[in-house]
């Protein structure tokens, strides 16, 4: 059945008709058509624009229909085309002529904004829940590790000493910003546009209020045409979904980096590793690749609704409907990842003397030393030059900062006393670090439980 059928005189062709329809990606949205459409019919209802009456036979029909759909006793026409005209033709068909009044004062361009509209306010809701139950995790694997010493990189190279708490801890910031921007998205996303019709309202005396008290959003749109043709918020859902994955990627990165022999930082669970069909000492950190691939998928869903949306005049064009598939699927990749990056770091091992060692190798408290001159009096350039000339004779007699012996630091400057080795110790480097923000095991312990007092309690 085609809504619009009174105006044309030759059926679509099959071909046609195939390339409009939407059934097979909309159809998941019909419990929020039924939703919206039992609200409208309440509305109709008690503006008298129907008898109170017909919005119950029809609110009636629809909680059957939408029964029977979740029970699998009726299943959805693919051959539709779109979930709007399927459920209205089940109506119409179980009830008949009043299900034919649920339409008046809408169109299906409102109708399939609002539907929108209400599933992507779960599913923020849902992926916000999933963002949650990741941060808890990382902070709980924060605390328990705060004096677990491991070298902090820049330029991939290692670079001052801090904690694999601190570190993880990191990431937590970023999704908890993940959660403040859907936060906002949400609050954005929380206008009806139902009663913007096709483009330009309704000449009905409909109170679009009492609709939007019965659907729970804050507001009503504010403008007929903006409400048909807006689709910012999925723009800004996709927008908020892909700098998740941009930290999901980061994260699966460093993983993977981790659990090589190179670093052996850490070892994944068995249950979140695959291996080889042909090397068989093989062990290898698939969940994290795929989560570090699928971030490419869900910038391009991104970049499918920008694109979409860029030239479009106002108000609603069939362009309009590409923007469904590309942010389902952005929802969908995004939960998917989440729902196994979560218990993959949770049940990951964590090897702290790898970590230990490799702090240990690698010059990591050179600035320490460069600190411990300057506060002894030596500028800061001086300190630095000094400390320079250290590396340089470690490298030639092949120890480190802590086994060089006293002779050699008088060499380079005649300040240095045995006290400097108690200050480049690594577990003390770190410990001193107590500036807020930074890596000592207190901080780390107390942001930790910060963040989880954030998830909990919000």
């Amino acid at each position: 059945m085609q809504l619009w059928k009174g105006r044309f005189k030759k059926e679509l062709s099959k071909t046609t008709n195939d390339f409009n329809s939407s059934i097979s990606f909309d159809s998941r949205m019909f419990r929020e058509d039924i939703e919206g459409s039992i609200a409208h019919a309440t509305m109709l209802g008690k503006c008298g624009i129907i008898t109170e009456d017909e919005a119950e036979h029809i609110r009636q029909g629809l909680r059957g229909i939408l029964a029977d759909l979740e029970s699998g006793a009726l299943a959805i026409d693919m051959e539709a085309e779109d979930i709007h005209t399927f459920i209205e033709g089940e109506l119409t068909q179980r009830i008949g002529n009043d299900g034919k009044r649920l339409h008046t004062s809408r169109s299906r361009n409102d109708q399939v904004a609002l539907d929108i509209k209400l599933y992507l306010k779960k599913e923020v809701v849902n992926v916000r829940k999933q963002l949650r139950e990741l941060v808890s995790v990382i902070a709980k694997k924060a605390e328990e590790y705060s004096d677990t010493v491991m070298p902090g990189y820049t330029h991939l190279q290692r670079a001052q000493p801090i904690t694999f708490g601190h570190h993880l801890l990191a990431y937590a910031e970023m999704l908890l910003r993940d959660i403040s921007r859907l936060d906002d998205c949400l609050r954005r996303m929380d206008e009806m546009p139902l009663g913007s019709c096709a483009l330009a309202g309704t000449t009905y005396p409909i109170d679009r209020n009492i609709t939007r008290e019965l659907l729970g959003f804050d507001r009503v749109t504010n403008n007929s045409l903006d409400g048909v043709s807006d689709r910012d918020y999925c723009i800004e859902f996709a927008s908020c979904l892909s700098i998740i994955m941009v930290h999901l990627s980061r994260f699966s990165e460093e993983i993977i980096m981790w659990c090589s022999w190179e670093f052996k930082f850490i070892e994944l669970d068995d249950a979140f590793s695959t291996g080889s069909s042909i090397m068989p000492q093989k062990k290898n950190p698939d969940i994290a690749e795929l989560v570090r691939g699928k971030s490419g998928r869900v910038f391009g869903d991104t970049m499918t609704l920008l694109t979409v949306m860029k030239g479009i005049a106002l108000a609603y064009n069939k362009d309009m409907q590409e923007d469904k598939e590309a942010i389902f699927d952005a929802v969908d990749t995004v939960k998917m990842c989440l729902t196994a990056f979560t218990p993959m770091l949770d049940t990951m091992r964590v090897i702290p003397r790898n970590m230990r060692k490799a702090a240990a190798g690698g010059f990591i408290n050179a600035t320490d030393v460069a600190d411990w001159l300057t506060k002894n009096g030596v500028p800061f350039r001086d300190a630095y030059k000094a400390t320079g000339e250290l590396v340089a004779r470690c490298i030639e007699l092949g120890c480190d900062l802590e086994s060089l012996p006293i002779e050699e630091y008088k060499k380079v400057c005649d300040v240095f006393t045995e006290d400097v080795y108690k200050a480049i110790s690594l577990e003390y480097c770190v410990s001193q670090r107590t500036a807020f923000g930074g890596p000592a095991p207190g901080n780390v312990r107390a942001q930790a439980e910060r963040v989880k007092k954030i998830v909990k309690f919000e």
